[in-house]
């Protein structure tokens, strides 16, 4: 009996020593930030059963739901000095997790602003929001923009630096220390000129527009028709001024749209971008400009360049920050764009030279106005499978190179081997 009566006192020892707390299965919530130049932004999805367990209210109490995050979250200096904490959007949501199927979720956007002196990439979160409750519950903290360190992600993706639960031998939450280590200029520069060649590899209606350009460059225009073959010099300068051109308008819009933070409508700029594409490929089969290909490029060219501000207005950087974004982000999209026309080169000089040359343009002509009409009507909001593959070859850009040097070998050594047609 004494023996017995030692096992039951000790669990009630331990349990009459801490807040009541509750214990079952529950989806897990999320803290993902974005460490910016003076301040941190925490984007964070909680369970809302788990947070009404816990005492936080719900989205339908804003107040009270605000009064508890600024509560259950106090980030502090590493020697103890407290940051301002911001609550600012909240909203809820539908989620599902697969052990225990759909919930609610309710999301929050907190800025957290450190005192004078403080270092947003070394300090203590001082976060036990749900935990400090619902014993079994578990925080994933995450990672998503960090310029300095050279982390730049798109969508949701993120990186988990560790995670924040109740330690359940004190029944405490311990304190959870961010330690992102040293930051540059120079890495954030770096990440900027990867990401910028990313978008030109990964984007695919814009790599496609510049190619079908380029596509009748070699060619002469008669009567408005393509029947006429135009000497490599002349080749060579048409698609050198094709290029300058698409890089000059696209540069421009970049610059203006990410210094001035203009807001434009995305949907509006991305079929704009699917039309210029379909009239790419209908020049290609029929001269609708001849001569005037560079002028087109620069025009349509502004457009490009708006859709891609978009992916630096994303990432709200400071004056300083931006200003080297823009340098890295348009060198990583010009240095592999002339990459990748350096590679079509030969392949484009030495089509035009086929006897079969106007049936293979009329058909890679054929396949990107599909891909652009299928752009065209996912963007006007009528998803379809012919964007969908599409916007897969992007994501296989590491085949599509293999293909353009394949294809550059082949041409140069057709080039060498044949004398240039007359006609």
């Amino acid at each position: 009996m004494r023996r017995i009566a030692v096992l039951l006192a000790v669990p009630l020892m331990v349990f009459l020593g801490v807040r009541p707390a509750e214990a079952h299965p529950m989806p897990h919530s999320v803290v993902v930030l974005d460490v910016h130049q003076t301040s941190v932004t925490a984007s964070l999805e909680l369970p809302a059963g788990d947070l009404a367990t816990a005492g936080g209210g719900a989205p339908d109490q804003p107040e009270a739901l605000r009064a508890y995050l600024a509560e259950h979250f106090r980030p502090t200096t590493t020697n103890g000095v407290a940051w301002t904490v911001t609550v600012g959007d909240l909203g809820s949501t539908a989620a599902e997790q697969t052990a225990t199927g759909p919930y609610q979720e309710v999301t929050a956007e907190i800025e957290l602003t450190p005192p004078a002196g403080g270092d947003v990439r070394h300090f203590t979160l001082g976060y036990d929001v749900i935990v400090h409750k619902v014993v079994t519950h578990t925080t994933l903290v995450s990672v998503r923009q960090d310029w300095a360190a050279g982390q730049i992600t798109e969508g949701d993706e993120a990186e988990q630096i560790g995670t924040i639960a109740i330690d359940n031998r004190t029944m405490t939450v311990p304190q959870f220390t961010v330690d992102l280590g040293a930051g540059s200029s120079w890495r954030g520069f770096l990440a900027m000129l990867r990401l910028g060649g990313l978008h030109i590899l990964e984007g695919t209606d814009h790599l496609l527009f510049l190619l079908i350009l380029l596509l009748p460059a070699p060619l002469l225009a008669d009567r408005r028709r393509w029947n006429g073959l135009a000497t490599p010099r002349q080749a060579v300068r048409r698609i050198g001024w094709i290029t300058l051109a698409f890089t000059a308008g696209h540069s421009a819009a970049l610059v203006l749209g990410a210094l001035t933070r203009v807001t434009i409508p995305a949907r509006p700029v991305e079929v704009f971008i699917a039309v210029s594409i379909l009239i790419g490929a209908a020049h290609a089969v029929r001269p609708l400009f001849p001569g005037r290909e560079a002028l087109v490029a620069g025009l349509f060219g502004l457009g490009h360049g708006m859709a891609f501000s978009f992916t630096l207005a994303d990432l709200h950087l400071s004056t300083g920050r931006l200003a080297l974004s823009l340098l890295g982000f348009n060198l990583g999209i010009e240095l592999v764009q002339l990459l990748l026309v350096a590679l079509a080169l030969p392949a484009l000089l030495a089509l035009a030279r086929l006897p079969i040359q106007p049936w293979l343009r009329t058909a890679g002509a054929a396949l990107t106005a599909v891909a652009a009409v299928g752009w065209a009507l996912d963007r006007l909001g009528v998803p379809n499978p012919v964007a969908a593959a599409a916007d897969a070859v992007g994501g296989n850009y590491s085949w599509m190179l293999v293909a353009l040097v394949l294809l550059a070998v082949a041409g140069a050594v057709h080039l060498m081997g044949r004398k240039p047609a007359t006609t």
